[in-house]
């Protein structure tokens, strides 16, 4: 049943309410406002009621030489349903502590919190994702696990659903979350209707892991740098801690450690993504079979590569070759 059934009489309108700032993001901003802000009237469900509001009055520049005026300043939180962060300014500032005040009160009331990219951060400082799961654009993940420990990110995925508290990977995900939100709201056919209106498909398979490149240390001279460029050459061994504990010279235990310090992950979880980026490579520019690229990345045999596809990208090594094969004719 679509959440306004539930809350909202049929007259009502669901009020969402977008932040504007300083050097705002226009892109993610656009999104929201062509989510939740334009009329649908040949819909003929009661639309969101939209509005913006900003950390303070004064002109605000934005990304691409604007500048926009909010309607409204942060008090007009104090009404909304659904309140989104479109992007963030810097993820090194930190929030005004009046804005996080009143997000925290959002929270505590019901109030949905959406998220797009870089707005994680936003939320984060609120303190309103302890605990819980969130994610961000691939660039931003590591930044925001070590920062915010008590965050459990999910960086291959596309945007994350914690109920009243919901986050989207880099910017065109927002997209994909905001219709996600649509869905939830008034139901798969509406949603259809209005991805259809952007011309995009109205749930994307996959998610961000699809365009995360290898991630290669700057300086080999530090950390686990070195053992993770070794790794990375013999992929087609078997990996296991103590192998690299071996080849690293320390023990299994202190490699983990390492691990989990430097990457923010386990051994085990780092080979099995390196493998299915090595995968993701060898798709786009061989002809091998799916058969030979699972044994050149250690993974075997071809139904194990599908499972790792499948798991972690939602699609096949097939489907994933014929989308971004560069051999292709």
């Amino acid at each position: 049943m679509p959440i306004f059934a539930k809350i909202l009489p049929m007259a009502a309108r669901h009020r969402v309410v977008a932040l504007a700032y300083d050097r705002l993001c226009t892109f993610e901003f656009g999104i929201v406002t062509e989510a939740f802000a334009l009329p649908r009237p040949e819909l003929n469900v009661p639309w969101y009621q939209f509005s913006v509001c900003s950390i303070d009055t004064r002109p605000l520049r934005a990304m691409g030489g604007i500048t926009v005026r909010a309607s409204g300043g942060l008090a007009a939180l104090r009404r909304a349903d659904t309140i989104v962060i479109p992007g963030w300014r810097d993820a090194e500032e930190p929030p005004p502590n009046a804005l996080l005040s009143e997000l925290r009160r959002a929270h505590r009331r019901g109030a949905r919190l959406l998220s797009i990219c870089s707005g994680v951060f936003v939320l984060a400082a609120a303190g309103v994702l302890d605990g819980k799961r969130a994610t961000t654009h691939w660039r931003y993940a590591e930044r925001l696990a070590v920062r915010y420990p008590k965050i459990h990110v999910e960086a291959d995925v596309l945007y994350v659903d914690e109920g009243r508290v919901l986050t989207s990977a880099g910017s065109a995900a927002g997209i994909d979350l905001c219709l996600h939100v649509i869905r939830k709201d008034f139901g798969a056919r509406i949603a259809n209707q209005v991805a259809r209106r952007l011309v995009v498909p109205p749930h994307r398979d996959g998610g961000q892991a699809q365009f995360i490149p290898s991630p290669v240390p700057h300086d080999s001279s530090r950390g686990l740098a070195t053992l993770t460029e070794w790794a990375q050459a013999n992929l087609h061994r078997a990996l296991t801690v103590d192998v690299l504990a071996k080849q690293a010279r320390m023990s299994s235990r202190s490699v983990a450690r390492r691990f989990r310090t430097e990457l923010g992950t386990t051994p085990h979880r780092w080979i099995s993504h390196q493998r299915l980026l090595a995968a993701q490579h060898r798709l786009e520019t061989t002809d091998d079979s799916v058969d030979r690229v699972a044994e050149a990345v250690g993974l075997q045999t071809a139904a194990t590569l599908r499972l790792h596809f499948q798991q972690r990208l939602g699609t096949s090594p097939t489907a994933y070759r014929r989308r971004f094969s560069v051999t292709r004719t």
